[in-house]
């Protein structure tokens, strides 16, 4: 009897614009960070963990006493604790529009031989 083994959960990073296109206006960021974390649950329930690097990096940020976007203490933190993630990860999908951000999680996760998705119809189940 042959039986075909599931690929283990992959933890997988989701990388999309928070910034880009937006001006820096709240709304538009909010909704760049909404499209992202709706890649989420479908991931989920692939049998995978999916993070966003926001979701780590915006309390740190907070407490790092950031008072806008792109100011040191946000700096500090924003980018380099999603390359930092990616060093835990096993792949990353890339989501949404144009983002410099985004491209370079592609180009990291790449770089530390990450499975790059750029759709959830490419991702296996788990």
């Amino acid at each position: 009897m042959s039986t075909t083994a599931k690929p283990s959960p992959m933890m997988i990073l989701i990388a999309g614009p928070y910034r880009s296109g937006t001006n820096d206006d709240p709304a538009l960021i909010a909704k760049n960070l909404h499209e992202m974390e709706s890649y989420a649950l479908p991931i989920f329930r692939l049998g995978h963990i999916p993070l966003l690097g926001e979701w780590l990096a915006l309390p740190l940020v907070a407490l790092a006493g950031s008072r806008q976007l792109g100011d040191e203490a946000f700096n500090e933190i924003f980018h380099p604790i999603a390359v930092r993630l990616q060093q835990k990860c096993d792949a990353v999908l890339r989501v949404g529009g144009p983002s410099a951000g985004a491209d370079e999680m592609v180009r990291v996760g790449e770089s530390l031989g990450l499975k790059i998705y750029r759709s959830l119809e490419e991702i296996p189940g788990a």
